[in-house]
């Protein structure tokens, strides 16, 4: 598995979000954490989607279970980054690394 195979900057984010929220890491929580990370709107549908093309990229492993509150009985879905996940998204950082090199005079605020 490589960085290639996060496309784009909103599966990384997600991706992000995940293993930051370890096995907590169900679509509502997903978009709350978007929310408060990057101080913009998310779509839960859209991060579903996202989700589910990690997961078929195997950069993400799911789970019904059962809500662990009392009375509560409806199923979610959790989400966990797998090994190649993060493997990924390391991989992903140090790419990324290299390219902001030396561009710290150029993008320093004014």
């Amino acid at each position: 598995m490589s960085a290639s195979d996060i496309q784009g900057e909103f599966e990384h984010q997600v991706l992000l979000a995940t293993l930051r929220l370890g096995e907590n890491a169900f679509t509502a929580a997903i978009v709350v954490e978007l929310e408060e990370r990057t101080q913009r709107s998310v779509s839960p549908a859209a991060v579903y989607v996202a989700l589910r093309r990690l997961e078929k990229k195997k950069l993400v492993r799911s789970e019904l279970r059962t809500g662990d509150q009392p009375g509560r009985l409806r199923e979610r879905r959790f989400f966990v980054a797998t090994e190649d996940g993060v493997v990924a998204l390391r991989e992903s950082r140090q790419r990324l690394g290299r390219l902001w090199e030396g561009l710290e005079s150029v993008l320093a605020e004014g």
